[in-house]
C-alpha cells in the first residue's frame, strides 16, 4: 500500500512539520491535497456502514498523530493506551476490522510488525495449576508487536471463582497495567455477554478506553454486502432473486432473530445459492453465457 507506507516512512513529518527544507507554500499544497487521515478512509473503503466505527477510529488516528507533533514541539504528551473491547453480533466485521487495525496500527509505527493473533479459552486456559500462567504468557509473547484478539472473551470467566479463567484474566491485566507499549488487546464478544462480563470484573471496563459497538447491518446494508461478495465471483442476482432476498432479509431482521450472523449468514446463502444454479444448470437443456453469471429466484434456499 503505497500511501501507507508514505506515511511509515516519515510522510506525515513533511506534511506536518515546519521543519522542513520544502517551502511554507508548498507545504500548504501538500496539507490540502493529502489529508493523513485519508488513510483510514482508503483502508477501510470496503466495508460496509460502521460509519460510527469509522470515525472512532480516526479520532484514535488523529490524536495519536497530534501527539506525536506535540512531543516534537517540546509539549507535554503521553502514550495514548489502545486495547479495545468489541461488542456486536456475529458477521458484523469484529475480526475483520481487529485485522485492518493490525496492518494500519504498523504503519502508523504504533506496533513494530503488525501481525494479529486470535486466541480463544483453549489457547489460554489450562486445566491443572500452572499451566494458565505458562499458557497466556506464551500466548501474550506471540502476540508482542500487533494485536491481541479473544473473540468471546466472556468464556474465561463462565466457571466461576475457582475456574483457571480468572487467572488468565488477571495475566492479562497484568500485563496491560505493566505499561507494556509493543502490543492492543482487543476483547470480543456478544452485547449481552460482554456486559455481563464487565461487570462480574469491576475495574476491567477501565482499562480498556476505547469501547466500540458493532451494530447488526440494515437490509440495503446486508444487500450490498451480498451484491459485493457475487461481483467479486463474477455472480449478479436476478431482479426477482433480489427481491425475494431483500423480503427475507426484511423478514429475518423484523424476527430480531438472536443467532442471526449478519453478514456470515449472507455469505452462507449465496454460497448456498451458487451450488443450486450449478446443478439447475447441468439438469438444462439449454444453457447460455449469461445463465452461468445470474443467480435467480430459483436459487436462493431461504428458511
Amino acid at each position: 500500500m503505497a500511501q501507507a507506507e508514505g506515511y511509515k516512512n516519515g510522510r506525515i513529518n513533511i506534511i506536518l512539520s515546519e521543519n522542513t527544507p520544502q517551502s511554507s507554500a508548498n507545504l500548504r499544497v501538500k496539507k490540502q491535497k493529502h489529508s493523513p487521515l485519508e488513510i483510514v478512509d482508503k483502508e477501510f473503503a470496503s466495508f460496509v456502514g460502521l460509519n460510527d466505527l469509522k470515525t472512532s477510529i480516526k479520532e484514535i488516528y488523529a490524536s495519536i498523530l497530534i501527539n506525536e507533533k506535540r512531543k516534537e514541539e517540546g509539549l507535554k504528551s503521553s502514550k495514548q493506551v489502545l486495547h479495545m473491547l468489541f461488542k456486536g453480533n456475529p458477521g458484523t466485521g469484529k475480526t475483520t476490522v481487529a485485522r485492518k487495525l493490525a496492518k494500519l496500527y504498523h504503519d502508523m509505527n504504533i506496533l513494530s510488525k503488525g501481525h494479529f493473533i486470535e486466541a480463544e479459552r483453549a489457547d489460554l486456559v489450562g486445566e491443572y495449576i500452572g499451566q494458565t500462567a505458562q499458557k497466556t504468557r506464551a500466548v501474550i509473547q506471540k502476540a508482542m508487536g500487533g494485536i491481541l484478539f479473544i473473540d468471546e472473551a466472556y468464556s474465561l470467566s463462565r466457571g466461576g471463582e475457582k475456574d483457571f479463567g480468572k487467572e488468565a484474566i488477571d495475566l492479562l491485566v497484568k500485563h496491560m497495567e505493566d505499561g507494556r507499549e509493543d502490543m492492543v488487546l482487543i476483547l470480543a464478544g456478544y452485547p449481552r455477554e460482554m456486559d455481563r462480563f464487565l461487570s462480574m470484573n469491576p475495574g476491567l471496563e477501565s482499562r480498556f478506553p476505547f469501547i466500540l459497538d458493532f451494530d447488526d447491518y440494515s437490509v440495503d446494508e446486508l444487500l450490498n454486502i451480498g451484491n459485493r461478495m457475487l461481483s467479486e465471483r463474477q455472480y449478479q442476482l436476478s431482479k426477482q432473486a433480489e427481491w425475494k432476498f431483500r423480503n427475507h432479509l426484511a423478514k429475518k431482521l423484523r424476527e430480531d432473530n438472536y443467532n442471526f450472523s449478519n453478514a456470515r449468514y449472507v455469505r452462507n446463502v449465496i454460497e448456498k445459492a451458487i451450488r443450486l444454479q450449478a446443478v439447475r444448470l447441468l439438469n438444462s437443456d439449454k444453457m447460455v453465457s449469461r445463465d452461468l453469471i445470474v443467480l435467480t429466484d430459483q436459487d436462493l434456499l431461504l428458511e
